[in-house]
This record gives C-alpha cells, structure tokens and sequence, in this order.
C-alpha cells in the first residue's frame, strides 16, 4: 500500500489528467500538498518505480500508468452523486410508459452517450437460452402486418413487415406450419432449421413460399440475433488520445457487433460495476470499458460505457449505477 501523501498525490495526478489530458508536473502538486518541489519530484519517482506513473517523451511531467488507473479505481475513487441534470435527462427516458424497456435503455444510452461523449452499448440477451413458443401476426394495414414471436421465458419480440404482393392468407397458413413444426426449438436454431427442414414443406403447401419464407427467414435471423446496439462510436474521435489514424483503425475494428458480443463473457467479479482499463477491455490499451449486467422478469443484458483510459471513472459509474436501478426497477 502506499503512504497517505502517495495516495494524494496519485488521486491529484489521476483526475488532473483525467481533465486536461496533459502530463502532470510537481508545480501543480506543491500547493495543494504544501510541500516543497523536491518532495514532491521525490515522490513522483517513487510512484514510477513502483509502477504507477509514467513520464511522457514530451514533458517532464507523469501521467497515470495502467496500474495507475487501477489502483485509483480500487482504492481512491470516491463515489460521485448523480447531479439533478444527469437524472432530469435520464428520467425522460423511463416516465414515457408507451415505451418498451429496450427502447428505455437504449434511448438513456443514447442520452449517456451525448452527456460524456463516450461510446455506449446495449447487449440484450434476447435470444440466449429461450425457445420458441408462438409466433403469431398483427395486420395493422391493408399491406403491412406486425410479427409478433413469444419465448418460454418470455420474451416478447415483434417486427413490423409490408406484404405487397403477398396473400394474407398464405401468410396465415404459414405461421400455421412454423408453430406445428418448430414451437420448443432454440430461437438461435430456427433459422438453420427453417432453410433446411421447414422451406421444403412450407413449398408444399404455400403457393407464394419463396416471396413468405424469405420474409419470416428474416425476421427470425433478427430475433435470433444478439441484440446489440452500439451508440457514439465517433465520440471517440473527440479524445487526444486517439488521434492517429492507425490508433483509430485499431479501435473502431474492435467496437463493432461481433466483438461487442463478448462483452457478457468476461470475467466479472461480485461487484455491480465492473471496470477494465487499458488491456483489461480487450479494446486498446487507451480504452476503458465500464460495465454492469441488469435483470428485469424475463429481461437480461449488458449495458456499458466506452472511453478513454483518462475516463471521468466516478461520474460514470454513478450514471451506470443509475441507469441499472431505473432498468430493473421499470414495470
């Protein structure tokens, strides 16, 4: 552990950076530790030998290291109030009671996003471990229908589709066929199960299957699909440290879907928030990832905030803390 003055002096160097984005010297310390220069240059290096600052090539000044972060985060953070206008903001989000809880969250994310200027995700577990129960139509116009799909667990999917060219009837005798054929499969299966056992039959019976298949062919590939939404990836751009292009690449080819998706499959501990900074976020070594898992009745997922290593770490895991307790406490 380190000595008390260490510790202040870490927390200084951590949230001076975290807000200027620029190496921390021994001047902007003496005064707020009252102590003299060569104290507080001693001390710097004591932290870098221990492995907890870095110097930069272009200044005399430290910046946090990984390690850094770290011990700021497990031992110096102090829990930050939510401020009125953070939960005005968020609130919108869950007083609108036409909206369904996917919608809430991704329009607070969307929120989050604009408010840090981060990168947010929603990772639904939608598809995970639930089988098909009914899929069932809702006509709502003369050419459009809404697809409704219903889970053992409950999940409750719908998509909306236009149907010119294609009989309502035949429509109907499909949904027929699928909920005989295929109720009790893996929604992560029907898809497969649908283009090589049910498409055969389906083209018995229907007279305009191939136009219908393809329609419900893609509606389960989307059901079936991890729900996954990533909002404010340019926000990054905005953060000095990703300011050459090769850096950019190499972190925009990491947040997409694919890789997204792994996001429930790392490591957590017990608490509700889990922190992975630098090469902990599987990202880039300059990328935090903060996360939380929520449950509401049926509804499981992953919600998290993307940034730099230099996040504003306390304001977003009050606003994650936040978010979590509006999502699992939403009717």
């Amino acid at each position: 552990m380190l000595t008390e003055r260490q510790e202040k002096m870490l927390s200084i160097i951590v949230l001076d950076y975290i807000k200027n984005a620029k190496p921390v010297g021994s001047k902007a310390i003496c005064d707020r530790l009252g102590v003299s220069s060569a104290t507080v240059r001693s001390e710097m290096a004591n932290l870098e030998e221990l492995g907890l600052l870095e110097k930069t090539h272009t200044s005399s000044g430290r910046v946090p290291s990984e390690s850094g972060y770290r011990y700021y985060v497990d031992h110096l953070m102090k829990p930050k109030e939510i401020s009125g206008e953070d939960m005005l903001k968020l609130q919108i989000a869950f007083q609108n009671t036409s909206l369904e809880l996917s919608d809430s969250v991704n329009m607070s994310l969307k929120l989050i996003s604009e408010m840090t200027n981060y990168t947010t995700v929603f990772l639904g577990k939608t598809s995970h471990d639930n089988t098909l129960k009914e899929i069932s139509m809702v006509p709502i116009s003369d050419d459009q229908i809404i697809l409704v799909l219903v889970t053992d667990k409950g999940y409750v999917g719908h998509k909306e589709e236009r149907i010119t060219n294609m009989n309502l009837g035949e429509i109907k005798k499909t949904i027929g066929l699928i909920n005989e054929l295929i109720v009790g499969t893996p929604i992560d299966e029907i898809s497969s199960k649908l283009e090589f056992e049910i498409k055969p039959i389906i083209g018995r019976y229907v007279k305009e299957h191939e136009t219908i298949y393809n329609m419900f062919y893609q509606a389960f590939n989307e059901f079936s699909r991890k729900n996954v939404n990533i909002v404010g990836k340019d926000h990054l751009l905005n953060q000095p440290e990703f300011n050459s292009i090769e850096k950019v690449k190499d972190v925009f080819s990491k947040i997409n879907e694919d890789h997204i998706m792994n996001l429930d499959k790392v490591e957590q501990n017990d608490n509700d928030i889990n922190i992975y900074i630098g090469e902990e976020s599987d990202i880039n070594e300059d990328v935090t990832v903060i996360k939380t898992n929520y449950k509401n009745g049926a509804n499981e997922g992953t919600i998290a905030i993307i940034g730099p290593k230099r996040m504003e770490y306390s304001r977003v895991v009050t606003l994650l803390e936040y978010l979590k307790k509006q999502i699992e406490g939403k009717e």
